[in-house]
């Protein structure tokens, strides 16, 4: 199956560039409740063509994985930061506003209380001393393949990612197969609650740091989880095999199969400053190559927004209607 499809806004980007850096000036930054109730209309800034291909992504259900390539980042970006405490909000406005933009257009974004403080636009960076870890912030080793936040119910349907900076062109992967080929013995264990899964070591780490309101869902157990659900010829996928295990020998052979499957299925998809990346969770996974971080300003930097189709699905986990922070 085509798993990447590839849209170019060269041609319209210093133009799209230009509309979002005017309309940055009337707002405070993407979490402005002003920005957010008229994020349907500014989407109209976007070229109607890269519209079109993201709503393809989001109602055929074909290729489950949109790379849109030629949006000008600022040349005078800011150095990244050692940590993504230290990112200023205003160095990245145009950028995440656009990233806010594309992901209007298939849902509502949204953020997590425990990553990185529950902001809709987080950054995706190395840190010192996370160089081993199976999150976001590694470099060292290789991101394992996995679905956006597998563990949580409410994770998102997409996830978008915009490269700010990646000076070793270090891929990107993303992987997909077709769910409805598996041999039937695997699909009907896949589709049972058979599989224990943990949140990832970030989310384990900053749940701690939550008491009251603030720790509505339990990151620190484990759930038991189907790997496929939904329309039993098309199904969707929810795995995370740096986090999963199968309940018994048969469970576990099954996901090992897939995970095989899955594994194969990786292609590179390498971002250059200003391309953007959109991926279905519910068909896809992505990961990352290894690579070397410098901490010396230069390093790669991704800014990632999370999407749902529905943000009322998640109103037991939100402080009010209109926040968009899961806690």
């Amino acid at each position: 199956m085509g798993i990447v499809r590839v849209v170019d806004v060269s041609a319209e980007g210093a133009g799209l560039r230009a509309a979002i850096e005017a309309t940055a000036e009337r707002y405070t930054g993407v979490e402005d409740e002003d920005f957010l109730r008229g994020m349907p209309m500014l989407a109209a800034l976007l070229p109607e063509h890269l519209v079109l291909a993201l709503r393809r992504l989001m109602l055929e259900e074909s290729a489950p994985v949109t790379v849109v390539r030629g949006f000008p980042v600022p040349e005078d970006l800011a150095p990244t930061p050692l940590h993504w405490r230290a990112a200023d909000p205003a160095a990245t406005l145009v950028p995440d506003l656009y990233l806010m933009l594309l992901g209007s257009v298939l849902g509502e974004p949204f953020g997590w209380r425990t990553l990185q403080e529950g902001r809709l636009v987080s950054s995706v960076l190395p840190i010192p001393g996370g160089e081993q870890e199976q999150t976001g912030h590694s470099s060292d080793v290789c991101l394992e393949f996995h679905g956006e936040d597998a563990f949580h119910d409410m994770r998102c349907d997409y996830l978008g990612l915009l490269c700010l900076r990646n000076p070793d062109r270090t891929p990107t992967t993303v992987g997909a197969v077709d769910l409805s080929r598996l041999p039937e013995s695997d699909a009907a264990i896949l589709s049972q609650p058979r599989f224990r899964l943990w949140a990832d070591d970030e989310l384990r780490r900053n749940s701690a740091t939550l008491t009251g309101d603030e720790a509505a869902t339990d990151w620190t157990g484990e759930r038991v989880v189907r790997v496929l659900f939904g329309h039993p010829r098309a199904p969707y996928l929810r795995i995370d095999p740096a986090y999963m295990r199968g309940s018994d020998e048969p469970a576990a052979s099954a996901l090992r199969r897939l995970a095989e499957r899955l594994g194969e299925s990786l292609v590179d998809v390498v971002l250059e400053p200003g391309d953007a990346c959109l991926i279905d969770n519910y068909r896809a996974v992505h990961g990352r190559k290894p690579f070397t971080a410098r901490y010396d300003g230069t390093d790669r930097w991704l800014r990632r927004v999370m999407v749902t189709r529905d943000l009322r699905k998640s109103r037991a986990l939100r402080a009010s209607a209109p926040s968009r922070v899961i806690l």
